[in-house]
């Protein structure tokens, strides 16, 4: 990756070193997503320390609900956090601050032991806090993709971050299994370490803390902050919502392709959480993978991903993102209806090993096209409605994926007809959209060029 930086630009570094600091970011938030929500603490946290929950709710419950709370929070606010660290040049602090904040939540979780039921009660409220932090954070982190890219290399420094991502999951998950989970009796993992009062598992919450604050350093360091768009900015929350309700109606007249790829991403988005969110789910269930397999299947799931991002960003700078999109899908779609009617877990392993190698491009490539039609000065406020859209349908999925297994009575395989149709209403929804690079290069650009907001 050429150094293309402007001597004049004061905002950018598109270095090699630099495209690396910043992709560390995803390296780290690895930490909170793999190691506390999916895999490690949120298990503990419902099997262990909420033993102690009663009343109508389980724990299991509560937790959800918690979990639904964030993520309406991270709907509702998200656009405005961009929209502000846009308008006030504050979007690299936005990411220190939210990092750091998170980081120290995490750390808090150390102190959520298993032997009263107020723990629960802290340790859920905690992770929530946690969830809508990142997310506060991760909408200015995707927004800095143009401060360390240019328009020839935007695709493959997405991809480059999203596989630095699931590598970051893999190799954390294995540590931190290794180390503090491994094994029976009264201490575990290779340190050792004793699990009463869950010890254990409360150090794996520091050291993903650290994991990462720790990869998060380099972007703190090396990328600059972005200029402010509006230097006098002073508004309120109140009046951000105005302003930002004020540009989504400049959007609607002036750049309807953004909107729409924004509404149909939200969509296939939702699909591709199911993939990962279901898959070990179906793979024990329904094609007869042992248990202690599914691990290793996640580990070799997360490879393919990291290099189908990689080898996605490379054509998505030549042949424009919304290609690599629609070939994700579609490859999708196909190996979804194949694996109806697939047995035993070789099948599984093959066949789910495809799906997540399309996962990886498809979720960087929507991020490129992001970067590509956000109006200049504008990348926080559109990155913020790319997380608020995403969570409006977050629901669609596990909808489906329930409803179908209904009508099945009770088949968990019939459940694989949801996510394809999902997936197959977002590819529906995309075929409109003009896709950035393309589209530049038939007649100049009319969809990247500046957009005025008032």
């Amino acid at each position: 990756m050429a150094d293309h930086t402007p001597e004049s630009s004061t905002q950018q570094r598109t270095d090699p070193v630099s495209v690396f600091s910043w992709a560390l970011w995803d390296c780290g938030s690895a930490a909170f997503h793999a190691v506390l929500v999916t895999f490690i603490f949120s298990v503990y946290l419902v099997d262990s320390v909420g033993l102690h929950v009663s009343g109508p709710f389980t724990a299991s419950q509560w937790y959800s609900a918690t979990m639904a709370a964030a993520g309406v929070a991270i709907a509702l606010v998200t656009p405005v956090i961009g929209h502000r660290a846009d308008e006030k040049g504050t979007r690299k602090r936005s990411v220190v601050i939210w990092t750091t904040v998170t980081a120290l939540i995490m750390a808090s979780l150390f102190f959520v032991r298993n032997t009263s039921v107020e723990y629960f009660w802290l340790g859920t409220f905690l992770i929530g806090m946690g969830a809508i932090t990142i997310q506060f954070g991760e909408v200015s982190y995707f927004a800095m993709i143009n401060q360390v890219s240019t328009k020839e290399t935007v695709g493959r420094v997405s991809g480059f971050g999203w596989a630095a991502g699931y590598i970051g999951g893999i190799v954390l998950l294995l540590l931190c299994y290794a180390g503090f989970v491994a094994g029976d009796g009264d201490t575990r993992g290779f340190l050792n370490l004793p699990i009463e009062e869950g010890f254990n598992i409360r150090l794996v919450a520091i050291f993903a803390a650290l994991w990462l604050f720790g990869f998060a350093l380099p972007l703190m360091f090396r990328i600059p902050e972005k200029q402010a768009t509006n230097p006098e900015f002073n508004d309120s929350f109140v009046q951000s919502y105005k302003r930002l309700f004020d540009d989504i109606r400049v959007l609607w007249t002036t750049n309807k392709n953004g909107l729409y790829f924004l509404a149909a991403s939200a969509i296939f988005r939702d699909g591709l959480s199911g993939v990962f969110a279901f898959g070990a789910i179906l793979g024990v269930s329904v094609y007869g993978v042992p248990t202690d397999e599914i691990l290793l299947f996640g580990v070799a799931a997360n490879i393919a991903a990291a290099l189908g991002s990689i080898i996605g960003g490379l054509f998505d700078d030549r042949v424009g993102p919304k290609i690599i999109i629609m070939v994700s899908l579609i490859s999708m779609i196909v190996t979804g209806f194949i694996m109806l009617f697939a047995e035993g877990p070789a099948s599984f392993w093959v066949l789910g090993l495809i799906l997540c190698l399309f996962v990886g491009p498809a979720q960087s490539s929507s991020r490129s096209f992001i970067a590509r039609v956000s109006p200049p000065g504008k990348e926080g406020e559109m990155f913020g409605l790319y997380t608020t859209t995403g969570r409006a349908v977050s629901w669609l999925t596990p909808l489906l994926f329930a409803t179908f297994i209904g009508i099945a009575g009770a088949d968990d395989r019939a459940g694989i007809i949801g996510i394809v149709m999902v997936l197959l209403i977002g590819a529906i929804l995309i075929i409109p959209v003009r896709d950035p690079v393309r589209t530049e290069q038939a007649d100049s650009g009319d969809i990247n060029q500046p957009i005025k907001f008032d």
